[in-house]
């Protein structure tokens, strides 16, 4: 019998039927998001390697036989095989997050070379039911991983409470408002600007465009069409709209697509970003190029952090409770989410319980207001009397947003996050992974998603997660840059853990200088230990009276338990012997 967790490299006294299964399994999935050639791509270095020839798998072989490059195909020149090799190694790893999670067999394309690496699970394969959606039809609270814990004393306060929350949400049949989100963004068709070679694309891309955006519900988008083809939309349909504008134009030269995007802000047709993309068209479907750009767009304007939701200044967000506008309770929420403090958090908590009263619903404020809800709990923000728990209030909050709007990708994250942090992993990670498959594009579900493998016991596929959030988005919220050193102070990268934790700004967040206290205690850093064990103790003078009951709301390992305990001895924290 095969070892559950051996690697195989070199591919001898394999079991190729198998082998081959795997791949027609994965090809056959609905979660394996790869074009045409990317299958393709799939199937030849897994049938080169089975026959013995890996060591053939170079660039130039990949580009001839798969992507149908001459004799002077340029390695140098011509980065297709690169690129669509890291394309793979995402479909890969989306399809084992979602229904390959329990396959026999794993298939990787490690970085810095196209060989295939095969692991065996030791598990069956996929049932036909690890691939059906969510079933939509039964109510959340009845869903197998709802069944709560009896709350003894505390039961009517909570029933009380709850009560409550159904009022502000509407389900007591009390007359509601219409739901407008109030932060929306116009989408013009993109020009054709070279004549008759660029009008597919330009056709194709505005399209898909919106199918992409959607998908951020963050946002609510409207598409503008002029009234005839070929026509522009006039002056006065352009001053008149919502705030923000995107347009954009295509050019075709040869085999050459150049796309520009730009999104303008109507108040002061102030051009908020802009980006320029150049495509060649060899080789290429012009499917899969329009899609490539469309998500590149919609991820850069509509992503958290991104054009429309970067964190605004502080002036414009100091009277937000009082002006009640959806819009900037939205932006004060991502924020919040960079600074993560005491102050900030009851502003936000305040404004987004404002919003949801007005808009209950507001699918998206109530998912935002289920991790306010948390961070009473997790971060000790703001509590609020004995019952019902911050954690409760949580669930009930991402469970209404999830009822709302049961595609809404940010509403399926909110409810991931609260199911981990009420001890409910498994559940968690299916949920994040549910979320990811309704948007692939968001670096924000992609980090706090790997943030969560990684909590549970998955360090190195966790941290490869939230590196490739913030390197397709670099504005993202610090929180993540402080779990991935984390991340390589559990795997014992010192050197790594440092330098991520020395890139982390969050002066204000108490978990920050717990996690660089141990990072620094370790690294025989000690001025930088001594700061960072004062600065939390002073921020968290209790924590250590139940650390233990800390460690398990975060669902950590035995073994990185253990560690943890051990690493915050050293550190000079005042942990007791029975931890």
């Amino acid at each position: 019998m095969r070892s559950s967790r051996a690697h195989r490299d070199d591919h001898d006294g394999v079991d190729a039927d198998a082998v081959r299964e795997q791949v027609e399994r994965i090809l056959r999935s609905v979660d394996f998001a790869a074009t045409g050639r990317l299958r393709s791509f799939l199937s030849f270095v897994v049938e080169e390697a089975l026959a013995g020839r890996g060591n053939r798998l170079k660039a130039y072989v990949i580009a001839k036989e798969v992507f149908g490059r001459g004799d002077n195909f340029d390695t140098m020149n011509d980065p297709v095989v690169r690129i669509e090799a890291g394309r793979l190694r995402r479909a890969l790893e989306r399809y084992y997050l979602l229904s390959g999670r329990n396959d026999p067999i794993r298939i990787d394309i490690p970085k810095g070379t196209y060989i295939p690496t095969l692991q065996w699970t030791g598990r069956e394969p996929s049932l036909e039911a690890d691939l059906a959606p969510l079933d939509m039809s039964v109510p959340l609270s009845q869903a197998p991983w709802a069944r709560r814990p009896r709350l003894g004393r505390w039961a009517v306060a909570l029933s009380i409470a709850l009560l409550v929350l159904a009022v502000i949400g509407g389900r007591i049949g009390l007359p509601t408002r219409p739901f407008d989100p109030e932060i929306t963004v116009e989408v013009l068709p993109f020009a054709n600007l070279s004549g008759p070679p660029g009008s597919l694309y330009a056709s194709g891309i505005s399209d898909e465009l919106l199918t992409q955006l959607a998908r951020f519900r963050d946002l609510k988008v409207v598409a503008s069409f002029p009234s005839a083809p070929g026509q522009t939309a006039n002056v006065t349909d352009l001053l008149a709209g919502p705030r923000y504008l995107l347009t954009g134009g295509v050019r075709v030269a040869s085999d050459q697509l150049r796309v520009s995007a730009r999104l303008m802000d109507r108040q002061s047709w102030r051009v908020v970003w802009s980006q320029i993309y150049d495509r060649s068209l060899k080789g290429a479907g012009s499917f899969e190029i329009e899609a490539d750009i469309a998500a590149k767009v919609a991820a850069a304007v509509a992503q958290p952090y991104g054009a429309i939701f970067a964190p605004a200044s502080q002036n414009s967000l100091a009277h937000t409770v009082a002006n009640g506008a959806a819009y900037l309770c939205v932006l004060r929420f991502y924020h919040y989410r960079k600074v993560l403090d005491h102050q900030e958090h009851s502003a936000t908590r305040d404004c987004l319980e404002k919003t949801v009263t007005d808009y209950p619903a507001y699918s998206t404020g109530w998912a935002m207001l289920a991790y306010l809800y948390l961070d009473e709990d997790r971060f000790d923000l703001n509590r609020r009397g004995p019952a019902p728990s911050g954690t409760d209030r949580a669930r009930q909050a991402a469970e209404r947003a999830v009822e709302l709007d049961r595609t809404n990708a940010r509403a399926l994250q909110a409810l991931m996050t609260v199911l981990f942090f009420s001890r409910l992993p498994d559940a968690a990670l299916e949920i994040g992974a549910r979320a990811l498959a309704l948007n692939p594009n968001d670096t924000e579900i992609l980090a706090e998603f790997g943030s969560r493998i990684a909590q549970a016991g998955d360090w190195k596929r966790g941290a490869a997660m939230m590196e490739e959030a913030l390197a397709r988005n670099p504005s993202q919220a610090s929180y993540y840059t402080g779990l991935i050193a984390q991340a390589h102070h559990m795997m014992g990268n010192d050197e790594l853990a440092v330098e991520w934790i020395k890139r982390t700004d969050l002066p204000r967040f108490s978990i920050y200088h717990f996690v660089a206290a141990l990072i620094f205690a370790r690294a025989g850093l000690e001025t930088e230990r001594a700061e960072s064990v004062d600065q939390f103790l002073t921020m968290r003078p209790r924590f250590f009276d139940n650390f233990e009951a800390e460690l398990a709301m975060r669902n950590f390992t035995a073994s990185d338990r253990e560690k943890l305990v051990d690493g915050a001895r050293r550190a000079g924290f005042p942990v007791g012997k029975g931890n």
